[in-house]
């Protein structure tokens, strides 16, 4: 069953930002990582929980590689770029 690695991001250093994009990408395709919404336009229809500043979503062949990625010492260094330059809320959830 797939899984997919939901994040929010207040961009603060766009320019450091697009460097972490840059590395990020081939790491998540090496665990099977298929990006299907990278901060596209949105319209937020409700919003009790929570306001949304700019989506990605990354879909993965199931939890352990989503987990996997997430956790690896190779995003390690690339994570540590997006937390010294964006805010963000990450979940991995299961797919239906």
């Amino acid at each position: 069953m797939s899984a997919f690695v939901i994040v929010d991001t207040n961009i603060k250093n766009l320019e450091a930002y697009e460097e972490y994009k840059k590395l990020a990408k081939p790491i998540a395709e090496k665990f099977g990582g298929v990006y299907r919404v990278r901060g596209g336009d949105m319209k937020v229809l409700e919003s009790d929980l929570w306001s949304p500043t700019r989506i990605v979503v990354v879909e993965f062949p199931d939890m352990a590689s989503a987990e996997a990625f997430a956790n690896s010492d190779e995003y390690a260094p690339v994570q540590k770029i997006r937390h010294e330059n964006a805010d963000c809320t990450l979940v991995i959830v299961d797919g239906a």
